[in-house]
């Protein structure tokens, strides 16, 4: 480390948190006792919130790394983490010169949030650098079913040729009556997704489980209440199989599965086996 501010007997470091949701949303946090601005970011002074003992080695794994620190009512609360919106939220963390907040940062770490476990009181977050993408297995498994998530660069289709506006009518547990009719054929809508655009759950997604004319139940109730007048957005679902790809979506072409591909109950084809 050449940084001149940690030179010296004293020196006037402290760590520096970054965390950035999906949705945009971004705090900072710093271990000093007072606040610091950044880049524009104010870093919230929270003396508790301390990273466990991290060690660098050549290459990119970041070893033995958690964050925890204290749940507060204005940044990281219990039901913000229990409703996911922090799950996969980029992370970054580093030293900095507090008194010179300009100056260049030593990064200690890069990556995003994992698994998360909570109490009342207080957080624990896993933390997942660059060296989790090679988890990925290379060559992915055989499936009769699509692999592709429905409208993503695998599948190719356009997501806004099958989104919809929506206005709630009623909420009773994971049942959504709408305002008016579903568009098209409502059966369209079953294994799709709801994105909730007003309210306590704005900017979270739910799972569609099934779908009539004038409601969608959800595969779980919203994690916040939701009253009624409220705006969400439907995005139609696919059951990944070849004939809804086929005659449906005329995707075939994308179809990222192998349905006639045969199973390991071949081993028992026989003549006679169902005798």
């Amino acid at each position: 480390m050449s940084e001149a501010w940690l030179q010296g007997p004293l020196t006037s470091a402290a760590y520096g948190w970054r965390l950035e949701r999906r949705d945009g949303v971004t705090l900072g946090f710093t271990s000093h006792d007072s606040d610091v601005e950044m880049d524009g970011l104010v870093l919230r002074a929270s003396p508790g919130m301390m990273p466990s003992s991290i060690t660098q080695s050549i290459g990119m794994e970041v070893d033995g790394l958690d964050v925890r620190g204290a749940l507060t009512a204005d940044a990281i609360r219990a039901d913000d983490l229990g409703a996911g919106r922090w799950d996969a939220a980029r992370l970054s963390i580093f030293l900095f010169d507090w008194t010179d907040p300009s100056a260049d940062v030593r990064m200690l770490a890069v990556g995003e949030l994992g698994a998360i476990s909570h109490s009342s009181s207080e957080f624990e977050a896993e933390f997942k650098g660059p060296a989790a993408k090679l988890d990925i297995a290379v060559a992915p498994y055989t499936s009769p079913g699509c692999r592709a998530d429905f409208c993503d660069a695998d599948c190719g289709l356009n997501a806004a040729q099958f989104t919809h506006q929506a206005k709630i009518a009623s909420v009773i547990g994971s049942v959504i009556g709408l305002a008016a009719p579903l568009p098209g054929g409502h059966a369209n809508f079953a294994f799709g997704k709801m994105r909730w655009l007003d309210g306590a759950n704005c900017s979270l997604w739910s799972d569609i489980l099934s779908a009539n004319a004038s409601s969608i139940e959800l595969m779980v109730p919203p994690p916040f209440l939701a009253p009624p007048g409220g705006r969400v957005e439907l995005i139609e679902g696919c059951d990944k199989t070849i004939a809804t790809c086929g005659t449906r979506f005329f995707n075939a072409i994308n179809f990222r599965g192998e349905p006639y591909l045969p199973g390991n109950d071949i081993l028992t084809r026989y003549p006679g086996a169902g005798s």
